[in-house]
This record gives C-alpha cells, structure tokens and sequence, in this order.
C-alpha cells in the first residue's frame, strides 16, 4: 500500500487568485477604516481607494468575491452601504445603520 500525502496530489488553482493582481493588495488600511473614522475622513479615504480600484484589472472578480461573501470593507469601488443598496446582504452596512439610527 503506497501512502499518499496531501501535498504529492494536483489542487484546483483557488477562487481568489486574482486577489495577486489587485491593485489594492498591501495597502489595507485604505481598505478597511480604522475605529471611530469621522465621516469627512471616511470619504476622502474611499475616494482614493474608488480611484484604485477604477483603475484595477480584476475589478469585476473583487466585486463578485465581495458581494458573494459579504464582505467588509470597501471592495471593487463599493462600500457596505454601496453593496447592501444594490441588493446584497451584507451584516452591517454601516452608513445605513447609522441613518436608520437617527431616524
């Protein structure tokens, strides 16, 4: 009987392989927004990262991994509030919480 290692057999290339590609890779925090951003800051941050990722050749494959996974953060030109106002469930879109708070 021949033992076979997980790593001696072929694997399928993974779903996110384009994530190597993405003009945002290593630059998180234009990504993501620190505790307690202001709302001025939080614009001008997803201004610059809209512009990245405008400009990004995987732009569609991002979208789709970000509205399939409910993802956080700002992905392909979108934010929370931008996914879940397209018709995607996301956990917490954050600008829509905040309004309906105040509401």
């Amino acid at each position: 009987m021949v033992a076979v290692h997980l790593l001696d057999t072929p694997t399928a290339p993974l779903d996110n392989e384009w994530m190597e590609s993405a003009n945002c890779k290593g630059r998180t925090t234009l990504f993501f927004p620190p505790k307690a951003e202001r709302p001025q800051a939080r614009a001008r941050r997803e201004a610059k990262a809209r512009r990245l990722c405008m400009a990004c050749s995987v732009l569609e494959e991002c979208r789709s991994y970000a509205r399939t996974n409910h993802e956080y953060g700002f992905w392909a030109g979108e934010s929370e509030e931008d996914r879940h106002l397209a018709g995607f469930t996301v956990s917490a879109p954050i600008g829509v919480r905040a309004r309906a708070a105040q509401g």
